[in-house]
């Protein structure tokens, strides 16, 4: 993966499809405008041109309104056209010495390019026109002027479509419409309102649209006018066109070679039926028998004279071409439902009766409604396509079904979409419940999903799917307007957590939010999870991952408001723990203030599939690294890193015991096989769907279960995550027939490959890496079951993205020229960058004190050496055996962060019976590598590295604790750390 690929990916996704951005390039931006004073005194005062100009843009949505320059004389505007450019030239016929065709003559011979359009404003004039036949070719069009400025938007738009047309159709397959009309009067009246009826369609498909990149590329595929004024241009269009076409409009009377025939358009609708049946036409004529022959040719007829000509107008474009709603009708054309979206149809179409589906296959009306959804690939595969295709009815039904869904979910891949009921169960997309900032995890989340969807990085890999699970975000604008709405800031002051946590929950959230959690519920019945996304969450300047709370909810009690009431409950209490304590230490240490966090709430379908009678949980949870801090035999740094386990990802980012591997060597073992089954993974986490009433302020595991490998294997999950230690022969078998102790190795995937997961990680991490700009690390979920009858695959889940901190550039240490007499520690295995000279003080575990048994006591004994630090303004040298941070009691001392916060350096000890490895892939190790804390680990048995504890035991103590002894040297202990390398002393 190179930069200019991910580049190329980049702008697919922020302007579409590839060529979407480069569709109308060529707008009409400045107009030189030559009229006489009073002409242009009754255009802009008595129309108020501008500003009628700059209203109708705005009404549209369309781009910036031009600009328009007024000169009264031809003289005039040639000096103009000499000092600026101009897009589009616009003149009267009455402009002094030099007159509108020795103007365009002139234009013509030095801006060749440059249209000019003649504007007539009293018919009389026509005849002055039509009496200069050799100078009509300087002029591209004529107009009548009627005292309507939307014959401005008009001329301006059909000259941007005739100068875009061409690039347009071949490269975006944009439509085109094509007016044959030869009276100047009939079409300056007829073009307004042609355009005026395909902007509001357009501006119909921008109000549907959920996505904000899809509205801006709305406007740029709405289809293009040609207008033809005889026979051979309609046919010269026509043939150019012909696969762009999305319906012909003719007028009767007009000139074939140069002469006025009475059947003209007759002859050219016959024509054009011989090779095109399908084409929708309209004959429009002011001579009412020319109605019988539209009939007998099968085209609709448009009387110029009626005065419900442009509401007739407007009914075809809809029945005929899908414009507006799409209305479905019995055999005898009689409007039965209509769907106003895509959506809709998706449900109305299971529900109209078999005659409704005959009828409107029959007449193309399904294609045509999807070409005017810019659909237009889609409509070109199912136009085709006959009744007869298909076996019955309910076949076809079906058929119209899926693709319609394909193309509401196609369309949203990857995207964030504004709230929409009927999307939020899809997986792919980002669902916006409130409008604010998506937090530092909403954001990595989104900008990877987007990558990723636009690559297409699923189909890399056969009867594999890789996806987001459906979300919602809530945006950082609930979060205030709850903070203020609740007088939260003033009610928290000197409270406990638990008092807290009571205030937020007696709190209200806006009743816009609750609306939409209720949708959200109506449609959503499997369990959720409630995360947090704040501003520096996960972001690249102070990533502070772990630090805010995470509920898992069953979603399954019976009583929809129940539901409710827990996730309003879980969301109020992501949003307590801003102001909690542990959140305000780890804030303060990186010198902010919790007034200044805000919180956005990720809502996430949970991964996983019922196992056994009510437990939820999926085959693999992990977190991989781009940078691997402790690289081990011919691995580098770069290679990466992944922590795996079964069950829900606790195990991983909480330190509990887990499964190793390097994504791109993932059949290397990176430990003994004895050591792989003393740290192999021996318990793991699963929803408990039984307990569906509960009160989350008792912490975010009510809702789980922890369970042994035996449940496990009674669910009949370890067939590819497990092998067999074979006592008799000493060694791992991945036999599961064979007698033993199971081990979770994940051979099954790692080894034999029955799901990619190494592959997939390595990939994503590279491309995570080159999107960020510096090594990050992700968060995913795998689900290895595969349902044929639902055609569900093996799935892997990416549930979170972010930074990771690492500095490899500025120091390095030769070590030859280290005497390790002077030396504290000495180790291979340090992760930090430079120097760090300010460090006076040690609190170290006198290893004679150690007793894994009292692991939590030791927690609160370093958390009181900590205060004490933090009082005298101190930073200090962390000593200690075992994983720092690990929830798991038995592996180490589990602190939580903000706990030994005031340490600046962490260095693990390995003991003879307490030998565990480095804590990577936690939300622990994470924020030490955001704090920039020197993290080293010096292995039990190691002919290299070594911590001088004998030389520890005789310093004098300025204080001691049951287990902690304090020193406070009275000159720095220089620490110094290689980060390319991992080298890492302290001297003493």
């Amino acid at each position: 993966m190179k930069m200019e690929e991910l580049n190329y990916y980049y702008n697919k996704f922020k302007f579409g499809e590839d060529i979407f951005h480069q569709l109308m390039q060529k707008r009409v931006r400045d107009i030189l405008l030559v009229s006489t004073f009073y002409d242009a005194f009754i255009f802009e005062q008595d129309g108020r041109l501008s500003e009628q100009i700059f209203g109708e843009y705005r009404q549209l949505n369309l781009t910036t309104a031009p600009r328009i320059t007024s000169v009264p004389t031809g003289a005039d505007a040639l000096v103009k056209l000499k000092e600026h450019s101009y897009d589009l030239v616009i003149t009267m016929m009455r402009i002094g010495e030099i007159g509108p065709f020795q103007l365009a003559r002139e234009i013509k011979t030095h801006h060749p390019d440059l249209p000019v359009l003649l504007l007539l404003n009293v018919a009389s004039d026509y005849i002055i026109w039509e009496n200069h036949p050799e100078d009509k070719r300087y002029i591209d069009d004529v107009f009548l002027w009627n005292g309507d400025t939307k014959l401005f938007l008009a001329m301006v738009k059909v000259i941007e479509d005739r100068i875009n047309v061409d690039f347009d159709t071949a490269n975006g397959l944009v439509r085109v419409i094509l007016l044959v009309e030869d009276s100047v009067h009939y079409y300056s009246m007829f073009l307004p309102s042609l355009y005026s009826v395909i902007m509001r369609q357009t501006q119909r498909l921008i109000e549907e649209e959920v996505s904000d990149i899809n509205k801006r590329l709305r406007m740029r595929i709405r289809p293009k006018v040609i207008l033809a004024h005889d026979y051979e241009e309609a046919i010269e269009a026509y043939h150019r066109y012909q696969d762009y076409l999305l319906c012909l409009i003719s007028d009767v009377r007009y000139r074939v070679k140069g002469e006025v025939d009475p059947q003209a358009g007759i002859k050219l609708l016959r024509h054009i039926k011989m090779t095109n049946q399908e084409l929708p036409m309209i004959l429009q004529s002011s001579e009412d028998h020319n109605q019988a022959i539209a009939a007998e040719l099968g085209v609709n007829f448009l009387n110029k004279n009626s005065k419900s000509m442009l509401s007739n107008l407007r009914n075809f474009m809809v029945y005929n071409l899908g414009f507006g709603n799409f209305v479905f009708r019995n055999a005898q054309g009689v409007a039965i439902d209509e769907a106003a979206n895509i959506a809709e149809f998706e449900n109305k179409i299971m529900q109209v009766p078999e005659e409704s589906l005959v009828f409107h296959s029959q007449f193309n009306h399904f294609s045509n409604w999807l070409i005017a959804h810019g659909e237009v690939q889609i409509a070109k595969r199912i136009r085709p396509m006959k009744i007869e295709d298909f076996a019955s009815k309910d076949e076809l039904r079906k058929f119209l079904f899926h693709t319609f869904r394909t193309v509401r979910i196609d369309k949203n891949r990857g995207k964030i979409i504004n709230f929409d009921a009927v999307s939020l169960t899809e997986m792919n997309q980002i669902i916006r419940m409130t409008e604010g900032s998506l937090g530092g995890k909403g954001r990595g989340l989104a900008f990877l999903n987007a990558l990723l969807c636009t690559m297409d990085f699923e189909k890399k890999f056969e009867n594999i799917s890789i996806s987001l699970p459906s979300t919602a975000i809530i945006g950082t604008n609930e979060f205030d307007l709850f903070v203020e709405n609740n007088n939260i800031v003033e009610l928290v002051q000197d409270k406990s957590d638990e008092e807290i946590d009571a205030i937020f929950v007696q709190g209200e959230l806006s009743e816009q939010l609750v609306q939409r959690l209720e949708i959200y519920l109506d449609g959503v019945h499997y369990p959720i999870a409630v995360r947090s996304s704040s501003l520096l969450e996960d972001s690249q300047a102070q990533p502070l991952a772990g630090v805010y709370r995470t509920f898992m909810l069953p979603n399954n009690h019976r009583d929809k408001m129940y539901r409710l009431r827990q996730l309003m409950d879980a969301i109020k209490l992501v949003f307590a723990s801003v102001f909690l304590s542990d959140a305000r230490n780890f804030l303060e240490a990186l010198n902010f203030k919790a007034e200044e966090e805000k919180m956005a709430v990720i809502i996430q379908e949970t991964v996983g599939t019922v196992k056994g009678e009510h437990y939820y949980y999926p085959h693999v949870s992990g977190v991989a690294q781009s940078y691997n801090f402790y690289p081990t035999s011919y691995m580098l740094h770069t290679d990466g890193i992944a922590n795996i386990a079964l069950g829900l990802g606790k195990s991983v980012v909480e330190g509990k015991l887990n499964f190793r591997f390097c994504p791109r060597y993932p059949e290397t073992e990176m430990l003994p096989q004895t050591e792989m089954v003393r740290t192999a993974q021996k318990e793991f986490y699963a929803l408990d769907l039984s307990r569906n009433d509960f009160d989350l302020t008792q912490g975010e595991e009510i809702t789980l279960a922890k369970l042994n490998l035996k449940e496990a294997e009674k669910h009949g999950v370890l067939r590819y995550l497990a092998s067999v230690w074979d006592y008799e022969n000493y060694r791992i078998t991945d036999n599961l027939e064979e007698r033993g102790l199971k081990v979770l190795t994940f051979n099954g995937i790692l080894k034999y490959h029955y799901f990619p997961l190494a592959k997939i990680i390595e990939e994503l991490l590279e491309i995570g890496e080159i999107a960020l700009g510096i090594p990050v690390e992700i968060e995913f979920a795998v689900n290895l079951d595969y349902d044929h009858q639902y055609n569900s695959k093996p799935t892997f889940y990416i549930l979170q993205v972010r930074p990771l901190s690492v500095n490899t550039d500025a120091y390095r240490i030769d070590p030859d020229a280290l005497d390790k007499r002077e030396l504290l520690m000495y180790t291979e295995h340090g992760m930090g960058n430079g120097v760090i000279n300010d460090l006076t003080d040690v609190v170290y575990l006198d290893p004679r004190n150690f007793d894994k048994t009292q692991t939590v006591e030791m927690q609160q004994e370093i958390e009181k050496f900590n205060e004490s630090m933090a009082r005298q303004g101190k930073r200090y040298i962390l000593i200690g055996p075992g994983r720092w941070g690990s929830r798991d009691k038995f592996l180490g001392i589990p602190v939580r962060w903000p706990q030994i916060n005031r340490a600046k350096v962490i260095l693990e000890t390995g003991l003879r019976d307490f030998i565990v490895e480095a804590s990577q892939g936690t939300h622990f190790f994470h924020n030490l590598v955001a704090m920039n804390v020197g993290y080293f680990t010096i292995p039990f048995v190691s002919s290299t590295d070594f911590v001088d504890v004998e030389w520890l035991l005789q310093q004098p103590e300025a204080s001691r604790g049951s287990y902690f002894v304090h020193i406070q040297f009275d000159h720095p202990l220089v620490v110094r750390m290689d980060g390319k390398t991992g080298l890492a002393v302290i001297h003493k």
